[in-house]
């Protein structure tokens, strides 16, 4: 019965791109409006094979690197900020909510769990996606790549996200009490070295390419709170 109570669900810790918001096609079309000026453009293939799962920063540097573009940190910097400016007037148009998102959300609301996003985006671009949703209140921390020194799969950012809920909440919540919702295999490897239960969903891969995860699903939808507590307990 001790165990049971340790290793009950206590947080979920979310993924944006890919879980919350489908908002990968958006990126895929704002980082080739970006890099057009250099005669570079990415196939999605490409996209999602080699930079998803990136911070911006991140994938600029591979492309400046794979394309041999001779920029240095500061034009990447600037990069960024045009992405996000074309990136803006693309999703504005989008409906992104991936499909039983809300529902899942407030079951867990409901069910007294603390929600926390973890992302490789900016934290601009996630309260831009969130804006309007009627959401922002329900997650009780974001973690962004402003956030964090280094991106997936370092596990920096699934690991600050927890402390941020136990510093909020006064409490201690273990990693084992926490499960991540991931949908690309940096991710899954991110939440793994911190020691958390994964959902792998299979919105941007097959589940092949998410194996490493505790659990894959097509759908949030599919899952119930007893689901995630069973996870926790084993």
């Amino acid at each position: 019965m001790e165990r049971l109570i340790l290793n009950n669900l206590k947080a979920v810790i979310f993924d944006f791109d890919g879980v919350i918001s489908d908002s990968e096609p958006s990126h895929f079309a704002a980082t080739n409006k970006t890099v057009e000026k250099f005669s570079v453009q990415l196939d999605r293939n490409q996209y999602y094979s080699e930079f998803l799962g990136y911070t911006d920063f991140q994938m600029f540097q591979a492309i400046n690197e794979k394309y041999s573009l001779g920029l240095n940190d500061s034009e990447i910097e600037k990069l960024i900020e045009q992405k996000a400016i074309f990136f803006e007037q693309i999703i504005r148009q989008a409906d992104h909510l991936i499909k039983g998102i809300p529902q899942f959300i407030k079951m867990l609301k409901t069910g007294g769990i603390k929600i926390g996003i973890y992302s490789g985006a900016s934290s601009d671009d996630i309260e831009l996606m969130l804006e309007n949703s009627g959401f922002r209140e329900f997650f009780d921390v974001i973690v962004s790549a402003d956030d964090v020194e280094k991106g997936k799969p370092d596990p920096e950012g699934y690991i600050k996200a927890l402390n941020n809920i136990n510093e909020k909440f006064d409490t201690k919540i273990l990693p084992s009490q926490c499960i991540v919702i991931e949908d690309s295999h940096w991710g899954i490897a991110a939440a793994k070295k911190a020691g958390m239960k994964i959902i792998g969903v299979t919105n941007s891969y097959p589940a092949n390419e998410l194996e490493d995860a505790d659990l894959i699903i097509n759908s949030v939808s599919d899952l119930t709170i007893s689901d995630l507590n069973r996870l926790c307990q084993e």
